[in-house]
């Protein structure tokens, strides 16, 4: 099936079912859901997370469980500009720099406390938490609809900060983990742990795109995220 009805499905049955939480409606968004909490403490059980010393994360309602566990864990955590539209594109939480860490990891606080980074300044990252509408055990992963978490990765895979090992996982609702099938596109980055209260799922998802796909983005587009331009010569 296409994407957006798949969305579409996931988004009323939390809301249906009384499982989606604020902010509110889930619709159009990567919807909060109740277990939240719990999803994170499974997450923060793999090895994954264990070993993980930097955490790249959304700034979604339903992952701020996950920001705030890996500060409370020590892991700095990346977040990136939204619409990586200045050239010093990623926030960093910096666990020995912040005195509030329950602040500092809300969607409104993320921005105010963060300290605003060029890629020049960043480390490889060592897990990527991606926020997700619908994903499936096989790890094929559908977001909101913006394709800036593709994106992401992929501008973090120009800079060598992410390779082919590095796991990407997702903590959702069990109403969000689908058995429809759908088509993937060749940027969409495939997930390696679907979490959610009751389960952790290891997917062995493969082939995660190496790049950025140029043939997806406008010259508006371009030129409203700078730190594209390093690469773009290279590309031609």
């Amino acid at each position: 099936m296409d994407k957006q009805p798949l969305r579409e499905r996931v988004w009323d049955e939390l809301e249906d079912e009384g499982e989606a939480r604020f902010p509110f409606p889930p619709h159009g968004r990567i919807p909060n859901f109740a277990g939240a909490d719990r999803a994170a403490e499974r997450l923060a059980e793999t090895d994954a997370w264990r070993t993980a010393e930097t955490v790249k994360a959304n700034p979604d309602a339903p992952q701020l469980p996950v920001r705030r566990a890996a500060l409370r864990a020590g892991k700095t955590v990346y977040m990136a500009v939204p619409r990586l539209r200045d050239e010093r594109c990623f926030l960093e939480l910096d666990p020995d720099a912040l005195d509030d860490y329950d602040a500092a990891t809300t969607v409104s606080g993320i921005g105010e406390h963060g300290r605003q980074v060029g890629p020049d300044a960043m480390p490889d990252i060592d897990l990527v938490v991606s926020g997700s509408v619908a994903v499936s055990e096989s790890g094929a992963r559908v977001g909101k609809g913006e394709g800036f978490s593709d994106l992401e990765w992929a501008v973090l895979r120009e800079l060598g900060l992410v390779d082919d090992g590095t796991p990407v996982a997702t903590t959702v609702h069990e109403l969000q983990v689908r058995e429809e099938d759908w088509a993937t596109d060749a940027h969409d980055v495939p997930l390696d742990l679907v979490i959610t209260p009751e389960r952790t799922v290891e997917t062995g998802g493969v082939g995660k795109p190496k790049g950025i796909d140029w043939s997806l983005l406008s010259e508006t587009d371009i030129e409203g995220m700078p730190v594209l331009g390093r690469f773009r010569d290279g590309s031609d």
